[in-house]
């Protein structure tokens, strides 16, 4: 009998599962995740299935791996989780790791949670609330690290992440082309939140990603009580400008 050949999207996913050495169930999940964003009607991303799907959704989340504190946390809170990327591949990759997902809209709530059961992913947990009003309960100062992927500027990331991070965490910003005065202003206002910025890592996901970077910091001192903010304020007026 003649072997059924690998499409080049499974044949990208088993090379992105050696290239990380994820868990031996990561492939199948991968593949029912993609499946389940292809046939998802509502999937709150332009990109949802083929090729395209494995670069952009789990490439692209999988190079946050390169940040040893990311792949050594034991608790994410990914923030403004949209669409379930990049949190629900690093709970894939990181099945010992409990994964926060922190969405504010219902619709993408649901298709989080709709994507989670679809790729059995137990350590997975949807949050329906802003980051700041997680970050002012009981979860201040509860998690190892935080991400963020296409969410907002470095000031306004650093200030949502600050008060989620315990001492010695990391937060961890997917970002594109660099930009000075946007780095000079999110340093500014790591410092009044606790936060000092570690370094800018430069990835490349897949072939023909370009001046992809991630933004770490670190939780060198206790955030002061004043943060966080009201919601919609980081936004409105944020820090280091």
């Amino acid at each position: 009998m003649t072997e059924r050949p690998v499409s080049r999207e499974t044949a990208a996913l088993k090379a992105l599962v050696d290239r990380y050495r994820l868990p031996d169930a990561a492939l199948t999940r991968l593949q029912a995740l993609l499946d389940a964003l292809r046939r998802e009607p509502d999937p709150h991303t332009a990109v949802s299935a083929g090729l395209a799907a494995v670069e952009v959704h789990v490439a692209d989340s999988l190079a946050g791996l390169e940040v040893d504190r990311l792949a050594a946390a034991d608790s994410i809170a990914d923030i403004g989780a949209g669409a379930g990327f990049p949190g629900l591949v690093l709970a894939l990759a990181l099945p010992s790791a409990r994964v926060d997902l922190v969405e504010s809209a219902g619709r993408k709530v649901d298709v989080i949670l709709r994507l989670a059961r679809a790729a059995s992913i137990s350590n997975a947990h949807v949050i329906a609330t802003r980051a700041e009003t997680l970050a002012a309960g009981e979860a201040r100062g509860a998690y190892a690290a935080v991400t963020a992927r296409a969410v907002a500027a470095l000031p306004v990331l650093v200030e949502y992440a600050a008060p989620l991070l315990r001492k010695g965490g990391a937060l961890v910003a997917w970002k594109g082309s660099r930009v000075a005065d946007e780095e000079d202003a999110g340093r500014a206002a790591a410092d009044v939140v606790g936060l000092a910025p570690t370094a800018i890592v430069p990835v490349q996901p897949y072939a023909d990603s370009r001046d992809r970077h991630l933004y770490v910091y670190s939780k060198v001192r206790q955030t002061p009580n004043r943060f966080p903010r009201r919601p919609g304020i980081a936004l409105k007026r944020p820090l280091g400008r």
